[in-house]
């Protein structure tokens, strides 16, 4: 079985409720369906979950270069210069990534509003950023943007792989 999630902000990747934040049970009534792959907390959008132990493993191991795509809402005005460092990878703590497709795009008017809001400044510009890797470490998108000095104020994962969010309301999920 395969599920697509939209998880929403404030909710972990697992099913266990943690402190304060609560995990994926209170959304997915599902037995022996598991997460292939994470989205932090303070992420929201596509996340799959699966009961076969070997798309799990498919869909999360790095050699298999599964794509993921992103929406980024970033503190600036992405110069080109900092997209091009994310097209050829940037160098992190724990090392060099893989280069990512990454183009500006206008604000997606299909989005749903985030609860909490995203914190604005009347002072700072934003921007939206649509970024692609094929890699998946902590947090590594909003490490990228931020090495390359545009602070990510809001992140929604569109797509893994050939599967996407299309149709699927937050706190909602369907069978693929």
């Amino acid at each position: 079985m395969l599920i697509a999630f939209n998880k929403p902000m404030n909710v972990l990747s697992q099913f266990t409720d943690e402190g304060k934040w609560p995990g994926l049970k209170r959304w997915i009534d599902v037995a022996g369906v598991y997460a292939a792959g994470r989205l932090d907390r303070d992420s929201e959008g596509l996340l799959i979950l699966t009961d076969d132990g070997r798309m799990q493993a498919r869909l999360t191991d790095p050699a298999r270069r599964t794509p993921k795509t992103y929406l980024a809402q970033v503190e600036g005005r992405p110069q080109p210069s900092a997209l091009e460092a994310l097209r050829g990878g940037v160098t992190l703590k724990d090392g060099a990534t893989r280069p990512a497709e990454v183009a500006a795009v206008d604000a997606p008017d299909w989005l749903w509003p985030r609860d909490p809001p995203v914190r604005m400044r009347k002072t700072v510009p934003d921007a939206w950023l649509r970024l692609t890797i094929t890699e998946g470490r902590n947090r590594q998108v909003r490490r990228m943007c931020a090495h390359v000095g545009l602070p990510v104020l809001r992140l929604v994962r569109w797509q893994v792989g050939d599967w996407t969010l299309d149709g699927l309301a937050p706190g909602t999920w369907q069978a693929i």
